[in-house]
């Protein structure tokens, strides 16, 4: 008889065993993450090149960590599509799209909080 595994976590430990695993599984599978967390880190050390304030930062931090949550809420939501059904179904592509633009809607607004945060620190350079 085959066992089934359980769907819960016993602990803390388990639970944050998991959830590391999941994030390594992000890593490893979608190209995306891997793209979003490099620019991530362009921008962080181009924040210390400028000096950024703490809000600065903490704005930074905040706006990065969106892109990335929002990328990997999309891949569970296409991974949990894709365990319900391998066939194309209507309701399952909005699934997939409305995430998928969940992630577009993250990344534009990043991209307006990098003007806003750093297009007045670089117009001061230039300006020099």
């Amino acid at each position: 008889m085959k066992q089934l595994k359980k769907t819960y976590n016993s602990n803390f430990l388990e639970a944050l065993t998991n959830a590391v695993f999941g994030i390594r599984h992000i890593f490893r599978t979608q190209i995306n993450i891997r793209i979003q967390t490099i620019i991530a880190i362009i921008v962080i050390i181009l924040a210390f090149v400028l000096k950024f304030s703490k809000i600065e930062f903490l704005f930074l931090i905040f706006t990065i960590a969106f892109v990335l949550f929002a990328e990997a809420i999309n891949t569970a939501i296409e991974a949990t599509v894709d365990l319900y059904t391998k066939e194309y179904h209507p309701k399952a592509k909005i699934a997939k799209d409305v995430a998928a633009g969940a992630v577009i809607i993250a990344v534009l607004n990043s991209i307006i909080t990098g003007i806003i945060l750093f297009g007045s620190k670089i117009l001061d350079i230039i300006m020099k």
